[in-house]
């Protein structure tokens, strides 16, 4: 089984626990908090993942560290990921969490790539323009990358929408080659 699909699978076990305190977004805050520190903390993820300190020892320091900021059923949640060696899957169980719930709730994340800082009111503007075209509603992220010269970049799950203009020129470029192509064979 993939880490994809493993991950998805624990994140399916984390929402239906979610669901039986009515709190999935506090839920999916908590594992946001957890994976950003197995993701950005190297001595957090070292000692989760070092063979040298035992399991046993490592449910101990879980249970001290998060038993008093987390549900009961949060940290045992934690716990059975960690009896099974799955830690290193936690950024994974986190995204797969949230795109379940969005999937849900009629909601999905864009990321949206531009050459500027768009300010909130263009942000609602492709956020509403996007929620339209795709019948949900969204969320972004935006990035800026001076790269692109213009347009925007939009991906969302797997798929990507380009309209920056770097693109366009590739596709006019690509035409216009084309074009001289069969212009040289025709004449």
């Amino acid at each position: 089984m993939s880490r994809v699909a493993v991950a998805r699978t624990y994140a399916d076990t984390l929402l239906e626990l979610a669901d039986r305190t009515d709190d999935a977004e506090v839920w999916l805050g908590h594992l946001d908090e957890v994976a950003a520190l197995y993701r950005d903390v190297p001595s957090f993820r070292a000692f989760l993942e070092t063979p040298r300190v035992s399991l046993s020892d490592k449910r101990d320091v879980i249970r001290g560290v998060f038993g008093d900021r987390y549900p009961e059923l949060f940290v045992r949640f934690l716990l059975v990921v960690m009896d099974k060696r799955r830690q290193s899957l936690l950024p994974e169980i986190e995204t797969a969490a949230r795109e379940l719930l969005n999937e849900r709730t009629g909601r999905v994340h864009a990321a949206v790539t531009m050459t500027v800082d768009p300010g909130p009111e263009l942000k609602e503007e492709i956020e509403d323009a996007l929620g339209r075209v795709l019948g949900l509603e969204v969320t972004a992220d935006f990035k800026r990358d001076p790269r692109l010269v213009g347009g925007l970049i939009v991906r969302v799950k797997d798929r990507v929408l380009d309209g920056s203009l770097r693109r366009r020129l590739q596709l006019m470029r690509r035409t216009l080659i084309e074009e001289a192509g069969s212009a040289t064979t025709t004449g």
